[in-house]
């Protein structure tokens, strides 16, 4: 993403557009090892080497969200929010829903500000058990 916030484009490549279009096919987060899996299953010669690396540079420039699940992997998705967001995720099944923080935010920015800090970025993830799974 560039300073101003607005996502930068990669050069697109046959290995970019198989993962864009795995990515595509689902609104839940995914490991970089299931996007893989979903590409050979489609024929795509793409290695998980370089969904790792395609994975890292979407999250670069906010083309996908990554969120580090509680078991420690990163996993990521396209995400309808272009804007800074936050995840509710689902520990049973994956579902998530985006939600905006403004009382996170405005926190952030104090706690930062009160330990002179500047040019602050934060994540944050909540998991739980979506009403379904209940």
């Amino acid at each position: 993403m560039s300073s101003d916030g607005a996502r930068v484009a990669l050069r697109a490549t046959r290995q970019r557009t198989a993962v864009r279009a795995a990515l595509a096919d689902g609104d839940q987060f995914r490991s970089a090892q299931e996007l893989h899996a979903a590409l050979r299953e489609r024929g795509a010669g793409v290695g998980l080497t370089t969904v790792y690396r395609t994975l890292a540079a979407f999250a670069e420039t906010g083309e996908v969200d990554a969120i580090t699940r509680e078991d420690g992997e990163t996993v990521y998705r396209r995400c309808a929010e272009s804007g800074h967001h936050h995840h509710l995720v689902c520990r049973e099944c994956g579902r998530t829903a985006e939600v905006a923080g403004p009382a996170v935010e405005r926190w952030a920015d104090r706690v930062a500000a009160e330990h002179g800090y500047t040019e602050v970025a934060h994540t944050l993830e909540i998991f739980g058990r979506c009403p379904n799974c209940t």
